[in-house]
């Protein structure tokens, strides 16, 4: 796939995980080992594993990377969930948020799609 930089996938997930770590500031001082860092590790994990597949050299591996990929979003929007159900973000902040990851999962799903119907030709 080359320059994962070129993906627009990549380039939402890198930003969304910036607001994650600014939006986790705030986070009670116990959370840090928990929830805190449960969010920060979901969130690095999509661009990064959007980063790892498109060096990787084969659709294949790309494909099972996106896969991580929409694993580790759907864990960061659990994890939104639970810290805005849990009174640590508020709901603005929380819809924003909740906004780009969904977003983020739908982007993934489509590059697998294209991928899939790739492979197929």
């Amino acid at each position: 796939m080359g320059d994962y930089k070129k993906l627009a996938v990549w380039g939402k997930s890198y930003q969304l995980t910036l607001k994650i770590y600014d939006a986790t500031k705030t986070f009670p001082k116990e959370e840090a080992f928990g929830l805190t860092s449960q969010l920060r590790r979901a969130a690095y994990s999509i661009p990064s594993n959007i980063a790892e597949g498109s060096g990787r050299g084969t659709d294949k591996e790309l494909t099972h990377f996106l896969q991580i990929a929409l694993g580790s979003a759907n864990e960061l929007e659990f994890h939104l969930n639970l810290t805005h159900d849990l009174h640590y973000l508020e709901t603005p902040t929380h819809q924003e948020l909740e906004s780009a990851v969904l977003e983020i999962q739908r982007m993934i799903v489509g590059l697998l799609h294209h991928l899939k119907q790739k492979t197929k030709v």
